[in-house]
């Protein structure tokens, strides 16, 4: 199973249909479980801390923890979709932690086992889960030689 776990919700129309879209393309070919968590809007520690407690509540001991991050490893669309296929082949369940505004505190950070990053530029939250959506669909058209990838 993937879980994506995001910070904030998605307010804009076009946006959740879109999400809604990719996700029953995703349903395919894999269980994945969008878990929205709120966002907060308090002093950066605070909103930091809140939000870890509340992404520390739905991930398992056992989960392999992926942080989306500036940081980390970039991987084209056929490296990230032989990537996300070793996983699934290891790990019964993935989880994507896409952060707040404020990105995430480091006791998640240390939680997970590699950061991936899509790009430098800076994307809105909610318009990033479309985009990320759209690669993990593209990963498994690409995993099952089937047409869309160019």
């Amino acid at each position: 199973m993937i879980k994506i776990i995001c910070i904030g919700k998605i307010k804009e129309k076009y946006l959740k249909e879109a999400v809604l879209e990719y996700q029953k393309r995703i349903s395919k070919y894999t269980k994945l479980e969008l878990i929205e968590l709120p966002d907060y809007d308090f002093d950066v520690k605070k909103t930091l801390s809140k939000e870890k407690d509340n992404i520390l509540k739905v991930i398992k001991p056992n989960d392999y923890n992926i942080l989306l991050d500036l940081d980390g490893q970039s991987f084209t669309s056929l490296e990230f979709a032989s990537k996300l296929l070793n996983l699934r082949e290891k790990y019964p369940n993935i989880n994507f932690i896409i952060g707040g505004s404020f990105g995430v505190d480091t006791d998640i950070k240390e939680k997970c086992q590699e950061r991936i990053s899509f790009s430098k530029l800076t994307f809105p939250h909610q318009l990033f889960r479309v985009i990320f959506l759209e690669q993990i669909y593209r990963s498994f058209k690409i995993i099952n030689n089937e047409e869309y990838h160019k």
